[in-house]
């Protein structure tokens, strides 16, 4: 069966000047280097890391918001269109995103009705009625009433606003949403809500999604694959079991270390030296070397492949399968 979605080898570099405008020197900035994964209806792919590590570059990506600097997007076996063209507008209704911050994704000066709406009126579909007909049904699938059709995004609490961003998002019927961190600006009550709202809808729609956060635990929760990136490369994907329970690459054991446990079942911390390396200024080999406690000579000169250990996960590490 045909992925969703397949990204293939995608990267994107920025040209920057080092120094002071004008005089800096020009430099490029690897924000997205070489990343490849496979996305089936009715999955979600967890994509953790740093910030700074190129999570929502991908998520620009994926969706055509940003021209890729090579590699390739396909949904559903058909490629991304040129962006801005009639086909990748008619190919964006099938992808649409769940934004960090919902207050900020939506329009204070009108009201909650007109918003998600909007979608159908933007691809000329439907007639008045049957809009707002469909904005009301959606509004009810999010867990909202028919009141706050009529009522403004700053009267609203803040999970109560993520659902009206779910819902627009909703509006066009799609088959992938990409959330970046969907929950993170929410308190910690109403993130478990919304948190049980994706995965209702995705076990009712067949929905898959793209879901990026900072939060381990949540990702761990909700994925049914969970990838790494690491300075705009992924360096360990898996299940996410596998991969929580016994990460192979030094990085993802870092990250793990820092999530928080129940007392009883403390675990050594790993703390990592120093700052990730300037993206302008990657070092040579492995980019993770100058924080790593296991790098050997290897490690400072030969960029590690992503490959398949025999458990079935995939890392980017000369030593992974020996250390732990």
């Amino acid at each position: 069966m045909t992925p969703l979605l397949e990204v293939s080898n995608l990267s994107r570099v920025y040209d920057v000047r080092r120094g002071a405008w004008p005089f800096g020197r020009r430099a490029t900035l690897h924000a997205v280097d070489g990343v490849s994964f496979e996305l089936a209806a009715g999955r979600t792919l967890g994509l953790v890391g740093e910030s700074g590590c190129g999570k929502t570059t991908t998520a620009k990506l994926v969706l055509g918001l940003v021209p890729p600097s090579g590699g390739e997007v396909r949904v559903a076996g058909e490629s991304l269109p040129e962006i801005g063209s009639p086909s990748w507008r008619a190919l964006r209704r099938r992808m649409q995103m769940v934004y960090q911050d919902p207050l900020g994704a939506l329009d204070r000066r009108l009201s909650v009705g007109r918003q998600v709406m909007e979608p159908l009126a933007i691809h000329g579909l439907g007639k008045a009625a049957e809009r707002r007909d469909k904005a009301l049904a959606m509004l009810d699938a999010v867990g909202l009433a028919p009141h706050h059709f009529d009522r403004f995004p700053h009267e609203l609490s803040g999970g109560q606003r993520q659902r009206i961003v779910l819902a627009r998002a909703l509006m066009l019927d799609p088959q992938l949403l990409v959330c970046d961190e969907p929950i993170s600006a929410l308190d910690v009550s109403i993130q478990a809500q919304v948190v049980n709202l994706l995965l209702a809808l995705q076990q009712r729609l067949g929905l898959a999604y793209l879901f990026i956060s900072h939060d381990l635990r949540m990702v761990r929760q909700v994925s049914h694959e969970v990838a790494v990136m690491y300075l705009g490369r992924i360096v360990e994907r898996g299940d996410p079991d596998q991969l929580f329970s016994a990460p192979a690459h030094p990085y993802t054991q870092a990250l793990v270390s820092a999530i928080p446990t129940h007392i009883r079942h403390k675990r050594r911390r790993l703390v990592l030296p120093g700052e990730p390396p300037n993206p302008v200024d990657r070092p040579a080999g492995c980019a993770f070397h100058p924080r790593c406690r296991h790098a050997i000579a290897r490690c400072r000169v030969e960029t590690p492949e992503l490959r398949t250990l025999a458990d079935g996960r995939r890392a980017a590490c000369h030593l992974a399968g020996q250390i732990g």
